[in-house]
């Protein structure tokens, strides 16, 4: 594979931002709807493919696209190219709080496994493909289904996880995470579910029924707060149909909302 050579620069800590530095004919794909600024001599087209396969044809094209639409991602990719002539930026964030992870998938063997939500972008080149778990377990289980996203190149490409991300080497080792924690491993990693403890942990323990096995030797990244987590605590409490609200701060809330005069 020949990636195209992008520079980049990540602003911020906790709610981050990633500039892409293009020379003039670059390119950088990205998921839709991540873009955050650009330079006016940048263009984009959404297109149904990653473009790692120039002569690839309309059939070839539509089932990648079935692909990613399986995946519960939208079916285009944005390509935005650099049209001037030095060099030009383009920002991308996800659209939820987190932190970005800068992956030079030639140092990484090419290829990785992650989430099916965690691609963010990747310079012009990189291939994006779904890996289906081999396991029945994971698939029924897995807090990821049974389908993946595989990510495969030789230049830069970019993850986003939520809250703090945490890099673990295994040697030969077997870690349990919680399914919604893993943000991407290496292909090398063997993934499975097994049963969160006896019966009793799992309906009273709080740490779901099930957890994802990652065994052998390779890298693993990890987030600290996954969307799915954040989303459900925003909804247990946010204010019910009836006009019912709880959570922190409820006593301060009503006294604010019966001087408004509600």
């Amino acid at each position: 594979m020949n990636s195209h050579e992008i520079d980049y620069t990540i602003h911020g800590n906790d709610m981050q931002t990633v500039a892409i530095e293009l020379d003039p004919g670059e390119t950088v794909i990205a998921e839709a709807g991540t873009m955050n600024w650009m330079d006016g001599d940048i263009s984009f087209e959404t297109k149904m493919g990653d473009g790692s396969q120039p002569q690839q044809g309309l059939l070839g094209k539509l089932m990648d696209a079935g692909k990613r639409a399986i995946t519960g991602e939208s079916i285009f990719i944005t390509h935005f190219t650099n049209q001037g002539s030095g060099k030009k930026e383009v920002a991308f964030a996800a659209p939820y709080p987190g932190a970005i992870i800068p992956l030079n998938m030639a140092e990484i063997g090419g290829e990785i496994l992650c989430q099916k939500d965690a691609f963010l972008c990747a310079a012009m080149g990189t291939s994006i493909s779904i890996a289906f778990n081999k396991r029945l377990g994971s698939g029924f289980f897995g807090g990821e289904g049974f389908i993946l996203q595989r990510l495969r190149g030789d230049g830069m490409a970019f993850l986003h996880a939520g809250g703090t991300i945490v890099k673990k080497e295994l040697r030969n080792e077997r870690l349990l995470i919680d399914t919604g924690c893993i943000v991407g491993f290496s292909p090398s990693l063997d993934y499975d579910i097994q049963r969160a403890g006896n019966l009793k942990s799992m309906f009273f323990g709080g740490e779901g029924l099930f957890l994802a096995t990652l065994q052998g030797t390779g890298t693993v990244y990890l987030q600290s707060l996954p969307f799915s987590r954040l989303a459900d605590r925003i909804l247990e409490n946010a204010p019910s149909a009836g006009g019912n609200q709880k959570g922190e701060g409820s006593v301060l809330g009503g006294l604010g909302r019966l001087l408004d005069g509600d």
